[in-house]
């Protein structure tokens, strides 16, 4: 295991107690040693942990998706044999897996997109698995799989790159039923009615058709702060939504949820928006109304 940090490490722990020997590294020694104290061997550097592997080997990445996956994958072609598998388990882009694939294959190493959900909560529940790749190189690892994901929740759903591109539409989804969350409670909010929030979280998470595992997570926050106090309103993205969105205008398919729950994440970063002074000023030009004084 490349990359202990939170979804890194618990998966380790979770291989581990499925009967797994695993070699972890991380450029942090202090997660290696955390994660060796957890019964785990630990690696100094990328090759130290090659040399601790048995051939064939299966090394699965958890670094960033981009130039630290490229990175860390260029560095392990120049280490692994023929016959090792690379398992990159990061929110990485499809199009980068598919080529990823074709370089590991150049050296003779099988390349395995894992789409990968579950979240902090994935040592306790395990993670759902989208798997894409060659059949072989995936039947191979798959007891990792298995051990890794709930009853019922991993597949090999296709050949290289279609895990990572199954889980960004995945991720495209959650964009779109967060916003819907998130509006339905600031309608709910601002409403003449004092409705206790949390309240209706929790008995939403029974028997209604808006229950979900989202709603259960929502449940839990406004619990713990009932007026959302300590959370500010800003909302980041880390490419899936983006990529989604892409997909969707690449293959003529309208939508329109999906494309504006991403937008929302855009003003959520604005303290003030460039655009709403365009219209206030164009207001008070056509209709004469009154501008707001910074």
């Amino acid at each position: 295991m490349i990359g202990l940090g939170r979804m890194g490490a618990n998966m380790t722990t979770r291989l581990q107690r499925g009967g797994h020997q695993v070699v972890a590294y991380d450029r942090d020694p202090t997660a290696v040693q955390r994660t060796a104290a957890d019964g785990a061997t630990g690696a100094s550097s990328l090759n130290d942990l090659v040399a601790k592997l048995k051939a064939p080997r299966a090394v699965w990445i958890m670094v960033p998706a981009g130039d630290p996956t490229d990175s860390t994958i260029g560095a392990l072609l120049e280490l692994l044999q023929p016959g090792d598998v690379i398992i990159d388990g990061g929110n990485s882009r499809w199009t980068d897996s598919k080529q990823r694939h074709l370089r590991c294959k150049d050296k003779g190493v099988s390349f395995v997109d894992a789409g990968t959900s579950g979240g902090v909560w994935g040592l306790a529940n395990g993670y759902c698995l989208m798997v894409g790749g060659d059949d072989d190189a995936v039947a191979r690892v798959e007891p990792i799989f298995i051990t890794l994901a709930p009853k019922d929740g991993y597949a090999h759903v296709g050949p290289s790159g279609a895990g990572h591109f199954s889980k960004m539409v995945h991720n495209g989804i959650e964009y779109g039923m967060l916003a819907a969350y998130g509006e339905g409670f600031e309608i709910l909010e601002k409403s003449e009615y004092t409705y206790d929030l949390h309240e209706l979280a929790s008995i939403w998470r029974y028997g209604s058709v808006v229950r979900s595992w989202l709603l259960e997570l929502l449940e839990l926050a406004l619990k713990e702060d009932p007026e959302l106090a300590k959370v500010k309103g800003w909302v980041d993205d880390s490419g899936e939504g983006r990529w989604t969105v892409q997909a969707a205008l690449d293959e003529n398919v309208p939508a329109p949820v999906i494309t504006l729950s991403l937008l929302s994440r855009f003003v959520s970063r604005q303290e003030e928006s460039y655009s709403a002074k365009v219209i206030a000023a164009l207001r008070n030009q056509f209709g004469g109304h009154a501008i707001k004084p910074e």
